[in-house]
């Protein structure tokens, strides 16, 4: 044990000297989160709008003001002419304008049935549609405040309601995500580059001629980013409940648990790919791109795997990063325990079991 600690406490001294290391490391999580949190958002939030305000009367002052009080709209200004619509449209400022018909107060009042114009810019047609709806929302509840016993013609209301992300923010999507594709890059480049970097400069035929067990040089080179990981872990949960306002309404030991698993996982790729490549180069590109493309594509949280041809939804089965996204939205944005996810967690420690398994079958004791 004396002597696993002095090979780990090396290989740590060997990450926190090499700066370049530490960014990957710490770095790459902190602009991930933030970039899939904010840029990369599926929100549309202070598009700028017109009003052409027509009745001029308390009731659309209120609707206006509702409209200006919501995060998804930002009057640029009123109108005073129907003309001056499209020339906000050609100068490109504005994305929807509101169209508010004259008596609009004293039509509600009476019952009469009330047609507000919406005008978007149909050039972006998801977003046109998105603001709309938002639009729709807010008329909505500005009839069910201000005139809820206005009589109407019978008709059949369907209610909404969105289970653990009302708001239907990004966040609750993109950090199960972020997480699981920053802790698998990570894990499997730094473990492989680092092993492979003991062959390229000679120092592993010294590792493999000491008394030290040729397995316990690997796993005490691999578990210094065990624990930079779970620090990985704690930065973007930080990051999400304190900058993002995304609140963890499971366990946190479960999920620190299933991360501790994940990335053990992950760390066993890591390993496999180091015994069977002798350059940092080829170890490098395997990871990058063996593990960046199936954790976009076949984690779903980019692309619906439901939506994907039946060759494609199985081949997703084998990537450890669809699994961990199950896991950290059942219990971070759900709440739910581990009876909900044990599947999911038996099928990442069967996976961990194969690789390793593999690893030590295919790790030669002798280089040449």
């Amino acid at each position: 044990m004396k002597q696993f600690m002095s090979f780990v406490t090396k290989e740590f001294y060997h990450v926190l000297r090499d700066r370049k290391t530490l960014f990957i490391l710490f770095g790459m999580p902190v602009v991930q989160i933030l970039i899939f949190g904010f840029a990369l958002t599926t929100e549309v939030k202070n598009s700028k709008i017109v009003v052409l305000n027509m009745a001029h009367d308390q009731s659309s002052r209120l609707l206006i003001d509702q409209i200006e009080a919501s995060a998804y709209f930002e009057t640029s200004r009123e109108l005073n002419s129907f003309s001056q619509v499209e020339e906000e449209f050609k100068r490109g400022e504005i994305r929807l304008a509101l169209v508010i018909p004259a008596n609009f107060e004293q039509n509600m009042r009476r019952g009469e049935q009330v047609k507000l114009q919406l005008i978007n810019d149909a050039s972006d047609p998801n977003t046109a549609t998105t603001l709309g709806n938002y639009m729709g929302f807010i008329l909505a509840d500005f009839q069910r405040m201000h005139f809820p016993t206005a009589p109407l013609p019978m008709q059949i209301v369907s209610e909404i309601k969105m289970l653990y992300n009302p708001q239907l923010k990004g966040a609750p999507n993109f950090v199960p995500g972020v997480m699981a594709m920053v802790l698998m890059l990570i894990c499997v480049m730094m473990t492989s580059v680092a092993i492979v970097r003991e062959k390229e400069t000679g120092t592993m035929e010294i590792l493999l001629v000491s008394p030290f067990k040729p397995i316990l040089v690997i796993f005490s080179k691999a578990f210094p980013y065990l624990l930079l990981s779970l620090v990985n872990v704690s930065s973007i949960l930080l990051l999400s409940v304190f900058v993002l306002n995304l609140p963890i309404n499971g366990s946190l030991f479960l999920l620190y648990a299933m991360s501790t698993l994940f990335i053990i996982t992950c760390l066993s790729i890591g390993i496999l790919i180091s015994v069977r490549t002798n350059s940092q180069q080829v170890a490098m590109l395997i990871s990058l791109m063996g593990m960046l493309l199936p954790a976009l594509l076949f984690s779903g949280f980019m692309f619906p795997i439901e939506n994907m041809p039946i060759p494609l939804q199985v081949i997703s089965n084998i990537v450890p990063a669809k699994w961990y996204y199950i896991i950290v939205k059942a219990v971070m944005i759900k709440g739910l325990g581990f009876m909900s996810i044990w599947k999911e967690a038996a099928i990442l420690l069967l996976m961990t079991f194969v690789l390793l398994g593999i690893s030590l079958k295919k790790f030669k004791i002798r280089l040449a």
